[in-house]
């Protein structure tokens, strides 16, 4: 099998290289599936999946009846600089503002750009209409089994198990099932540390994950992230060797709002370093089905051997956020988090639970995934080509490897929370860049989701949004202030 993985890639790269030196621009029809095999004496089935890849990663497009085509980029842009300090921890105090910006993002009539939900016509909607139908007929009692002990379905659990083989292997015994992810991480920082602790996180991350930290009266400290390889594995190494962490929250394989992932051999690392200092990490790897890579990227908790990582995830990002259904792997926490999990919400959701495992079983989830990976490097592509074409030209812009949400740094006379004032009066929402931070760091930075499908008021609304961003820039500072 490793073999067959090695020549498809090796293919992709190929073929990526002669896209990247111009032998194949924009718009090119590349050699049919059957000339390529015969050219490179290959199976049909492998280079079959080497074009699937490099459209998995948004470098060609299939045309009906037609071929592979080259798509259209814009040129890519400077990556954003990873800042090198590292700051002294804080508390955090983001929830007001956040509050105000999501409350003014959700009024009626705006061009969703802010909440990072999947899209509506992307989930598998009918599918799972089926799934809660035969769930119902088959296992009636679930409609109104509560439990004050179990919270877990079998045969949800036996699922993520099963998907667990991938890259090792967890324990049934350590899995809690949760009410959604955001759930699973508030249990897990509350079992692995107290108030006044400090949590060291990404900058930038996700601001809800700093909304937990605040609620749970913590303290943050910003590890410098870099936006392709995600957190600086040095300084997290100063900051333990210096006794200043009590544990860690990442978000390892597709970042929000970076959308980086950590190489192989620095989640190793971490995973050693950590275990070393028996400092536990809370990891977020809800986006992990949604990387862009050409097998998923595994977790952090593939290299552990300490019971030191608890990893937390769901099916919200992929399948559908209303089941509110997540689940932890706790490790050594298991017994901790459960009792946490009964006494402050009670079991969850038995019968969500089982209409899961209805779609994860046979071949749904996949071909689910699979769609989802490739329609959403499309639409980011398509948001970076936007984003190009009318932001200010000194902006910057990251290259997701998962996930549906661009990072844009902008100038830095650019206050982005004076341009989310601008941008909601004409309708327009945005999360700007300080609440991705403890310390109000980026504020010349914003999140853009790209998930929804291309329109014309998408394409007005990045034109409006890129003409409020150049006006900031060019204003002079009295007139900004």
């Amino acid at each position: 099998m490793s073999s067959q993985i090695n020549l498809y890639e090796q293919l992709a790269n190929e073929l990526a290289d002669l896209i990247a030196r111009r032998v194949f621009v924009p718009g090119d029809r590349l050699p049919s599936i059957r000339q390529l095999a015969q050219q490179k004496r290959l199976s049909v089935s492998t280079v079959l999946q080497a074009l699937r890849l490099m459209e998995d990663r948004g470098q060609v497009e299939a045309r009906p009846q037609a071929g592979y085509y080259v798509r259209h980029r814009a040129r890519l842009l400077a990556l954003p600089a990873v800042q090198p300090d590292l700051q002294e921890a804080a508390f955090v105090g983001i929830n007001s503002l956040l509050m105000r910006v999501l409350k003014a993002n959700e009024a009626p009539q705006m061009v969703q750009l802010g909440s990072a939900w999947p899209p509506d016509e992307l989930l598998p909607i009918k599918r799972m209409q089926k799934a809660v139908a035969s769930v119902a007929r088959r296992e009636p009692a679930l409609l109104s089994r509560v439990s004050c002990y179990e919270t877990n379905e079998p045969s949800f659990t036996r699922h993520i198990l099963r998907r667990a083989l991938d890259w090792g292997r967890i324990d049934a015994a350590e899995i809690v099932v949760t009410s959604s992810c955001t759930e699973a991480i508030s249990l897990c920082l509350r079992a692995v540390a107290k108030p006044g602790d400090t949590i060291a996180l990404e900058s930038a991350t996700y601001f809800v994950l700093l909304q937990l930290v605040e609620s749970l009266g913590m303290k943050a400290l910003e590890i410098p992230t870099h936006p392709k390889t995600g957190p600086s594995i040095d300084a997290l190494e100063l900051a333990l060797n210096a006794g200043l962490v009590q544990a860690c929250l990442f978000i390892p394989n597709a970042n929000n709002p970076l959308g980086c992932i950590m190489p192989e051999e620095s989640k190793q690392r971490l995973a050693n370093l950590l275990a070393k200092h028996n400092v536990p990490l809370i990891e977020d790897d809800v986006y992990g089905d949604l990387c862009f890579t050409a097998e998923r990227p595994r977790p952090v908790k593939a290299y552990d051997s300490s019971g030191n990582v608890l990893l937390c995830s769901s099916f919200s990002k992929a399948v559908t956020p209303a089941s509110r259904v997540g689940y932890v792997a706790a490790g050594r926490f298991a017994q901790e988090i459960t009792l946490l999990k009964m006494v402050s919400s009670g079991s969850s959701s038995q019968f969500f639970q089982a209409v899961l495992a209805d779609f994860l079983n046979g071949s749904s989830y996949e071909v689910q995934v699979r769609k989802m990976r490739r329609v959403l490097s499309q639409r980011i592509a398509r948001m970076s080509d936007a984003v190009h074409a009318h932001f200010p030209a000194e902006c910057s812009i990251s290259e997701p490897q998962g996930g549906f949400v661009l990072w844009i740094q902008m100038p830095e006379q650019v206050d982005s929370l004076l341009l989310h004032q601008a941008a909601i009066g004409q309708g327009i929402a945005f999360v700007p860049g300080p609440l991705f931070s403890a310390s109000g760091k980026f504020s010349n930075c914003l999140r853009l989701n790209c998930g929804n499908p291309w329109s014309d008021d998408i394409e007005r609304a990045v034109m409006r949004l890129g003409e409020l961003a150049r006006r900031q820039s060019d204003a002079p500072q009295a007139l900004r202030a």
